[in-house]
């Protein structure tokens, strides 16, 4: 290791300071009574995880769990008020989400039963739907199933091949998976516990197909719990995590139900077969239809922040205990954290961590905006899609990101199960890919992008989501003449401090960061102009050659709107001190995905090769300033022993060095102490040259 910072790490200059408490309640956000009784439950024994069960034994010790959950009314907050639920949409997310540092497995089969399989009963069907199941799904007694995902189609949910047709005779809907590709996998609850299942299937009625729609499925005896005529099942076993959770395949062989068992809301059947919806566009039925199940989405993306969390409270604690190396002093070992690349490795991680947890706060707050009915309205929800799709592909990525980071600086103790970084690891691993795969969810908000685009290009106004730099947006020949890049260079020429300076000011990184945006949007724009009025196997082709910027795009969409999260929240900050560290770790933050990008801001003329050159110093120097700081913004995330459950983070490592050094200075007042022999080989050349 190289970079040893020489100054004292611990002491803050005069006026920086982190209120610790005020910062825990500014990142507990809207719902921290939620928040704190849910991290008082998950604390708890009883609903930890135990490493090292067979996966039947976890399976039936998470199934239990979900008993203490309903004793605790831990489940109720989504549901009507009618049946003892809160109506509290947001809330119900943010308790949920923090189950997750009691064990994942816990989080997530608790969101198959309440948030995906009651969510659909509660959203898509009807009050008479909500009366007859409700009451059973949320005391556990009709374990249940999301039936959604396809072997054949995954992410694809308009291709799905399982169909419903609809019998006249006897009025009942006729489930049928027509081949293999067909069968339902990765469900939830599939393999053991399920007794009854929302399917989406084609709805297919006198003759037509109109699409996707959900139907709830009984599938097991409720006394045997074998399947029940017609419907298959395997169980998928063990996994790479999550193995508390009983994912299996589900197909039906001509099951029929009753036609009232289609969970009518947004479409429904007659009794002579005549469909009839409230949404007349197929299309936009379709997307409502999915939009009311965005939860999952927004949880994944809480419960990745809090995973984040955990791990950088655990190593951040392990790298201000634990000592390595004498650099710095001929007697005195160096705590990791003083190394500068161990800073670099954790605190941009810590910034992040940040960034997405207050874009989170703004997710959660959309979200039960929508779902409360306060702001309900078809753009609300496309919003919401969006800007869930675009959180939690990169909160999920960020997850794993860090994990493993934390896992690797905390070496060779960071590989031991009791230090919950491998098993946490494991079991968030899917998150990339489930509740949409992350490339595929930023592929739709690229999509949403370049519609924002094309609409507000006729208003000059850019990107109502990436809140674009109005007035930039098109000027690309500025750009491409070089002359932004000769006026920033005329400007920065012999002043490296004054060229730092610009890039930790405040709209400088916004617009950086909003222009990168822009202008991916408007290059892919441009570039697939056309493309629809093209054969469409050659508009396909277009598109797909773009893929990759349109991806990207959206990704950097994602940055600026964790970024601009982030900036709100210290309006939030009052006092002076903590507010002066935070602004900091914002700078951190947008600086870092700068440097990140940093080819592309090079080769678009959008920074000066000077100033491209002060950007890692200055980093570098916002790290030194941070270091004192960094127990308290880990500690500021408010988890405690009983939530880190990691042997590394009790202390133990700060016992075995202070009694490491304690040893070595008696030893070193000894007379008897061993000489070195480098130090003998010295004197005797000393010695010898006398």
């Amino acid at each position: 290791m190289t970079n040893v910072v020489t100054a004292s790490p611990l002491t803050a200059p005069e006026g920086d300071g982190v209120d610790v408490a005020a910062l825990g309640e500014v990142l507990l956000g809207h719902w921290a009574e939620v928040r704190l009784t849910a991290r008082e439950l998950a604390g708890r024994p009883e609903l930890h995880k135990i490493e090292g069960l067979s996966h039947t034994e976890h399976r039936k010790r998470v199934f239990k769990q979900l008993g203490i959950l309903v004793d605790n009314n831990a489940v109720h907050r989504a549901f009507p008020t009618r049946m003892g639920g809160s109506n509290d949409p947001g809330g119900n997310v943010a308790g949920f989400e923090e189950l997750v540092i009691a064990d994942p497995s816990l989080q997530i089969k608790g969101g198959v039963q309440w948030g995906l399989f009651g969510s659909a009963v509660m959203q898509l069907g009807t009050e008479d739907h909500q009366n007859k199941w409700l009451p059973g799904i949320m005391s556990v007694e009709i374990p249940g199933c999301f039936a959604m995902t396809e072997i054949g189609h995954g992410s694809d949910v308009a291709s799905i091949a399982t169909t419903a047709t609809y019998d006249p005779a006897t009025q009942e809907f006729v489930i049928n998976t027509p081949f293999r590709a067909a069968w339902k996998e990765y469900i939830g609850n599939a393999a053991v516990d399920g007794l009854a299942a929302v399917v989406f299937a084609q709805l297919i009625t006198k003759g037509v197909n109109h699409g996707v729609h959900a139907f709830y499925v009984d599938l097991r005896d409720p006394a045997t719990k074998e399947f029940l005529p017609g419907v298959q099942g395997r169980d998928d076993n063990i996994k790479g995590g999550l193995n508390g959770i009983d994912n299996g395949q589900l197909a039906f062989n001509n099951v029929r139900i009753p036609r009232t068992n289609l969970l009518n809301r947004y479409g429904d059947v007659a009794e002579d077969g005549s469909y009839s919806s409230p949404i007349s566009s197929p299309g936009r039925r379709f997307f409502t239809m999915l939009g009311t199940l965005v939860q999952g989405r927004v949880s994944l993306n809480g419960a990745a922040v809090a995973a984040s969390k955990v791990a950088l409270k655990i190593a951040v604690q392990y790298a201000t205990e634990r000592r390595q190396f004498n650099a710095a002093s001929d007697t005195e070992e160096v705590v990791l954290l003083d190394y500068q690349r161990h800073q670099r490795r954790l605190l941009p991680l810590v910034a992040t961590t940040y960034a997405a947890a207050f874009a989170h706060e703004e997710l959660l707050v959309k979200f039960d905006d929508v779902f409360s009915g306060a702001h309900d309205t078809d753009e609300d929800r496309q919003d919401l899609e969006t800007l869930a799709a675009a959180l939690k592909s990169l909160t999920t990525w960020h997850a794993l990101d860090t994990l493993q980071e934390c896992r690797e600086a905390c070496g060779g103790a960071g590989f031991m199960v009791e230090n919950r970084f491998t098993s946490l690891r494991a079991d968030l691993d899917v998150y990339a890919t489930f509740e949409g795969d992350n490339t595929v969810l930023l592929q739709l908000v690229a999509k949403r992008l370049l519609g924002d685009y094309s609409k507000e290009f006729r208003n000059l106004d850019f990107g109502v989501l990436a809140r674009f730099v109005a007035g930039q947006a098109a000027d690309l020949t500025l750009h491409k003449t070089g002359l932004r890049n000769v006026a920033q260079f005329v400007a920065d020429t012999g002043f490296a401090q004054k060229s730092a300076k610009a890039l930790k000011d405040e709209d400088t990184q916004q617009q950086m960061l909003a222009d990168r945006v822009q202008t991916m949007v408007a290059e892919v724009a441009g570039a697939l102009k056309g493309a629809a009025k093209l054969p469409k196997d050659k508009g396909a082709e277009v598109f797909n050659e773009h893929q990759h910027e349109l991806i990207e795009a959206a990704r950097a969409h994602a940055e600026l709107l964790q970024w601009e999260a982030f900036t709100t929240a210290l309006g939030r900050v009052k006092d002076p001190g903590t507010k002066k560290v935070m602004t900091r770790l914002r700078d951190l933050f947008g600086l870092t995905l700068i440097e990140k990008h940093l080819d592309w801001y090079l080769m678009n003329g959008r920074i000066s090769m000077q100033r491209a050159r002060t950007l890692t110093p200055y980093i570098n120097r916002i790290l030194a300033k941070l270091r004192p700081h960094a127990m308290d913004l880990v500690d500021a995330f408010g988890y405690g022993p009983e939530h880190l459950r990691a042997t590394i983070a009790t202390g133990i490592e700060r016992e075995r060095q202070d009694e490491a050094r304690d040893y070595y200075r008696k030893q070193r007042a000894s007379s008897a102490t061993p000489i070195d022999e480098k130090v003998l080989i010295q004197k005797t050349k000393a010695a010898a040259k006398k």
